[in-house]
């Protein structure tokens, strides 16, 4: 192995490794966002900006999807959140004069950090093909060259409408209306490459694809399972809500492969007593090995079962469906296999048991650990397993809490971005609209990029995101993406995405959530939905980065008059005037919004309904919550490989790159390390400080090389390594994926470590 970093960036590919931390927040976390937000927006507009985050007169913060107590404090925003909102609110600008000085060429050497610290684009910017720069161009010619693109499509079928989670509800639904009118179901989203593996298996167990809590439920539980998630640093304001579920009698266990300060010790900035000394969250740490977590369940569902009284059996009876074929199932389950399988020992388990057993509501919560795994939907139909054996469903402090990343990726699917929509949503799209909206499935996010490779998509739009950085298969990826005739990206910052073309690109910029919105109809507002299901409205008060911005509804209902022409009947330009109008027409298509434009009036405003947790109805195929009955699975790795996860540092959020620190896990100015158990690293010969090569293996035979990681001896779990995305992408195959879901598999790459490769 190399001792020295290979020559590049010295800045990231030199890391300095430091002390790992066992606490989150305090005091340590007060600096570095005060810092950012002045760096990026001066003193007074941080201070006024910052103070209407998450207020419900404000605007909703573009970071996590966590939602917002009723009682809420004036600095109702983590460091994470002020670091979003800080690059978005930010006076840096990138005008026509960067790109004139920066030719697409160039912009493809520069890191995602360097990109996004840039600032916000101003103007629309046209790469004609075989150009060398993007130019500025009109917003009608802008909307001419992609109805140019989509006029000479052989199907509707051609095209892909990608969306982020940033989208607000009402731009998400004109979004999905246009995409469907013109005749496709192409509506890939980021849920596909984070939570589809929770919707498909909870939609199949319970009936709908989303938690069964509201944050009430966490403070009235007795007992919080945090599974495959690192709250500290991709929700920070969920560590105050396991604090107060903490003070209220709640028990916490943690599952994951590697300690994550946050879920050691909280130290809350905002009082006294949690800056000088904080609040230990974690009662019991089970440290599994990566992929184990269906082995576990599925061994404390059998010791459950086996314990007189446990099982909750008037709600079984009365609510349940396939029980006899799950106790089955259960009673094959192995300690010898399950000790295997997850790396823990039987004191541990059997310590868990009982704290499961001593509580009478149990939350669930999961995020990527347990989402982005080949046996993923499984598994997650296993922890449904768990807690309907006990009635843990549709009872107040208990079920299940799948925790959201992007501010609105929930509120996006429940508008209609989804390629297999139900018969039911189309049914009152045709009878609102008065068109016959496709009925045929349509491609996710890895069936899109096998498409682009393949040739038989021509024309990406992708309303916010960073497409390329975000997907698995770099290298395929890109040169799918290379292969299109158009590429279009709505962004207020620049990304990797924008640097990786079709034969013609463009870039179209857009308000930001803290900006004003002001259409023919006035102010406007738009509405998100949390990750439990509520739904507010959101103002942005900042004036626009440039005059040449258009919000993203507006983007859509000129496109879709460009695009459909007269011949269309939707009044697209009286919904980009007054939103209001759009949410009157949601409201009369999508259950649960009836009086939509009312009800979001109200501080704060509502919860969607919910049948198994507001009725403890289940509206499965069978009418009640389904057990299941899957074989349990997990990773099976060569001798002498590891098992890799893609993660996030703390200065991350999902692709965008705040910084080049990771304060919790001691890493700083860099961000290609891989962390390895000292023992595995030893026994693979790996001095902590070398540099190694990551190559995955895959059973297509093609090697997948990240060059150039420093070795850090970390406290993971025997057997696995981890290592920060999107610099580890490259390493994830296409066709690595869940089972059901079609997730790509980002937390169990088999990995060997190699000789570096860069000099």
């Amino acid at each position: 192995m190399a001792s020295k970093p290979p020559k590049g960036d010295p800045v990231q590919d030199a890391p300095q490794v430091a002390e790992v931390k066992h606490a989150a927040a305090g005091l340590p976390a007060i600096g570095p966002t005060l810092r950012i937000a002045q760096q990026q927006m001066g003193v007074r507009r941080a201070a006024l900006t910052l103070l209407r985050v998450n207020q419900k007169d404000g605007f909703d913060c573009p970071g996590c999807a966590w939602p917002e107590p009723d009682h809420r404090h004036k600095a109702e925003f983590c460091e994470n959140g002020a670091k979003a909102v800080a690059e978005e609110a930010t006076l840096r600008r990138v005008t026509p004069d960067f790109f004139a000085a920066h030719p697409v060429a160039d912009l493809a050497t520069r890191s995602g950090y360097w990109l996004g610290q840039q600032g916000r684009l101003t103007h629309p910017m046209y790469l004609a093909e075989g150009a060398e720069r993007y130019e500025p161009v009109s917003w009608e010619r802008a909307f001419d060259i992609v109805a140019e693109e989509i006029a000479a499509l052989e199907s509707p079928d051609e095209s892909v409408f990608y969306t982020s989670g940033r989208t607000s509800n009402e731009a998400a639904f004109l979004y999905q209306l246009f995409a469907r009118e013109l005749g496709t179901n192409n509506l890939p989203d980021c849920s596909n490459m984070c939570h589809e593996s929770s919707g498909s298996a909870l939609t199949e167990t319970i009936g709908i694809g989303k938690g069964s809590v509201l944050l009430e439920d966490l403070y009235k539980s007795d007992l919080i399972i945090v599974a495959g998630q690192n709250p500290g640093t991709n929700h920070p304001r969920m560590l105050a809500a396991l604090e107060k579920a903490k003070r209220n009698g709640a028990r916490i266990i943690t599952v994951n492969p590697l300690p994550e300060a946050g879920m050691e010790r909280f130290k809350d900035p905002q009082s006294p007593r949690g800056v000088l000394k904080g609040t230990a969250l974690t009662d019991l740490f089970l440290q599994i090995r990566l992929g184990g977590d269906q082995a576990l369940f599925r061994l404390l569902n059998k010791l459950i079962l086996r314990t007189e009284g446990a099982v909750d059996e008037t709600f079984v009876r009365e609510h349940t469906h396939g029980y006899e074929e799950f106790v089955a199932a259960a009673q094959d389950a192995d300690w010898d296999d399950t000790l295997k399988a997850t790396g823990l020992d039987r004191a541990r388990i059997e310590e868990a048991l009982a704290m499961v057993l001593a509580s009478k509501r149990t939350v669930v919560c999961w995020a990527m650990g347990l989402t982005q795994h080949k046996h993923s939907v499984p598994t997650i139909r296993e922890v449904v397993n768990f807690l309907l054996l006990r009635g843990n469903i549709g009872r107040p402090g208990a079920g299940v809490c799948p925790v959201r990343g992007h501010s609105n990726v929930q509120g996006d699917r429940t508008m209609g971005i989804f390629e297999r929509p139900a018969p039911a949503f189309l049914d009152a799209l045709e009878k609102e609209f008065g068109f016959a909206p496709p009925r045929h499935h349509g491609l996710d996010v890895v069936r899109a990029i096998r498409a682009l490779r393949d040739g038989e998509a021509k024309v990406f739009f992708a309303m916010g995101g960073n497409f390329v950085s975000a997907s698995p298969d770099t290298e395929v990826t890109e040169a799918a993406m290379r292969k299109a005739r158009l590429t279009v990206h709505v962004s207020t910052k620049l990304n990797r995405s924008h640097a990786v073309t079709g034969a013609r690109a463009l870039i179209l910029p857009t308000l930001g959530r803290t900006e004003r919105d002001l259409q023919a109809g006035g102010e406007q507002f738009v509405t998100v939905e949390d990750s439990m299901g509520m739904v507010h409205a959101s103002r942005g008060r900042l004036k626009p980065a440039s005059d040449q911005l258009l919000s993203e509804p507006a983007i859509v209902c000129r496109l879709a008059r460009r695009v459909l022409g007269p011949d269309s009947r939707t009044p697209w330009e009286e919904f980009e005037k007054d939103y209001a109008t759009v949410r009157d027409r949601i409201a009369r298509v999508i259950p649960g919004f009836e009086d939509f434009n009312a009800r979001v009036a109200h501080p704060g405003g509502f919860a969607l309904p919910h049948a198994p947790r507001d009725e403890r109805r289940f509206p499965t195929t069978t009418g009640k919550a389904n057990f299941t009955a899957a074989p349990v699975e997990y990773p099976s790795v060569p001798e002498g490989r590891l098992l890799l996860q893609t993660l996030r540092s703390h200065d991350q959020y999902n692709t965008t790159i705040y910084g080049l620190d990771d304060r919790y896990r001691g890493i700083k100015n860099g961000r290609r390390v891989v962390l390895v158990n000292p023992d595995d690293a030893r026994e693979l010969g790996l001095a902590d400080g070398t540099y190694t090569d990551l190559v995955s293996e895959w059973r297509d035979g093609v090697e997948r090389r990240a060059p150039g990681f420093r070795v850090v001896h970390y406290p993971t779990a025997r057997g696995c390594a981890a290592a920060y995305y999107p610099e580890t992408n490259v390493l994830v195959p296409l066709d690595a994926t869940a089972d059901t879901s079609n997730t790509p598999a980002s937390k169990s790459v088999v990995v060997r470590l190699e000789q570096s490769t860069v000099d």
